[in-house]
C-alpha cells in the first residue's frame, strides 16, 4: 500500500525495540517504501534522536499519548519518510503501576500532511507477547490510516 501511493515510512519504536522495522524489512522491495527506523529505547535517545521535548518526558511519561505523537512526529522531521509509526510502551515483567501497568502501549501514526492518530492499548501477555502484539496492531493500524 505504501508504494501503491508513493510513500515512505518511517518507525520510532520504544518497547518494541526495532520490532517493527524488523518485520517490514522482510518484506523483498521494502527499499522501495521504507525509509529508516529509530530505536529511541531511553527517554535520552527520544530527546536526542527524535526531538522529544524532555518536558513531555517528565510531566506525562515516556508511556503516553503525547510522548507518541512527538515520536512520531519527530520522525517524520528527521527523516526523509512521509508516514511514521511510533510505539512506546511497558512490555514487562517489570515497569508497570496501577496507573500504566505491563501491557499499556501508546501508539501514534504521523504523516507530513499533518494527519496524526493516537492510541492506547493494553495488551496481555508475558514481554514477547506484549511486544508481538504492538508490532501487529502497529502495522494493521498503517494500513487504515494510510487509506
Amino acid at each position: 500500500m505504501l508504494e501503491q501511493r508513493n510513500l515512505k515510512l518511517v518507525t520510532v519504536e520504544s518497547c518494541t525495540g526495532g520490532g517493527v522495522a524488523s518485520l517490514v524489512t522482510e518484506i523483498p522491495g521494502s527499499s522501495n517504501w521504507f525509509d529508516c527506523a529509530f530505536v529511541t529505547y531511553s527517554n535520552d535517545a527520544k530527546v536526542s534522536l527524535v526531538g522529544v521535548n524532555p518536558e513531555s518526558i517528565s510531566k506525562y511519561g515516556a508511556v503516553s499519548q503525547q510522548v507518541a505523537i512527538e515520536m512520531a512526529t519527530g520522525g517524520l522531521q528527521h527523516s526523509g519518510a512521509d508516514v511514521s509509526i511510533s510505539v512506546t510502551g511497558i512490555a514487562g515483567p517489570d515497569g508497570g503501576s496501577v496507573e500504566k501497568p505491563v501491557g499499556t502501549v501508546w501508539m501514534a501514526w504521523a504523516s507530513r500532511k499533518g494527519k496524526v492518530l493516537t492510541k492506547s492499548f493494553l495488551f496481555d501477555g508475558d514481554r514477547h507477547q506484549v511486544r508481538q502484539s504492538t508490532v501487529d496492531s502497529a502495522l494493521q493500524e498503517l494500513r487504515d490510516f494510510i487509506q
